[in-house]
């Protein structure tokens, strides 16, 4: 286990290693993009709606990314298939953070006078971004070749998702159409 860990950052990245390695900086950079549109939607009168369950996503995600990288074999063969999968998702991804731009957060904030986007996958889809998480949390540990982390993970995020879900559903009544 640990030496799976050692041997992703020790020796010339596999495959494997690069996969880690964006997932890492995405998240990262997410994060960021993410705390800017916050701090400002609140400066221009957002509330946020749902705070108390959201230290639990922080902790799903965060373990999600540990437990691949201590129980991943980072010479595992990645199927072709499977990253067509994880590309394909990255790639809705990109279009949904683009659709939303600046109303875009980890959190959610809402406000009566903020207007409810519906272009891009928003107009086919309520919730395009959790659709990207969900299929991210099953296609990644799948293609690296951890199944019981796909089928674990999947249910817990389920389980928060269906909360979630509700309180944003609750927070966008309130927006313009």
């Amino acid at each position: 286990m640990t030496d799976n860990l050692g041997a992703i950052f020790t020796t010339a990245p596999t495959p494997v290693s690069w996969v880690l390695i964006y997932i890492v900086v995405q998240r990262l950079g997410e994060l960021v993009y993410a705390n800017r549109n916050t701090k400002r939607l609140l400066s221009e009168g957002g509330r946020e709606h749902g705070a108390d369950h959201y230290q639990y996503f922080i902790f799903l995600h965060s373990a999600w990314i540990a437990i691949i990288a201590l129980l991943v074999d980072p010479w595992h063969i990645i199927h072709p298939a499977m990253l067509a999968l994880f590309i394909a998702t990255q790639a809705l991804r990109v279009w949904t953070l683009a659709s939303i731009g600046r109303w875009w957060t980890t959190r959610i904030i809402s406000a009566p006078h903020f207007d409810r986007v519906k272009r891009g996958p928003y107009k086919y889809l309520s919730h395009p971004n959790y659709l990207v998480v969900v299929l991210e949390i099953a296609i990644v540990p799948l293609m690296l070749g951890l199944p019981w982390v796909a089928l674990v993970f999947s249910i817990l995020n389920a389980l928060l998702l269906r909360h979630r879900i509700g309180v944003e559903n609750a927070a966008l009544i309130e927006r313009q159409s």
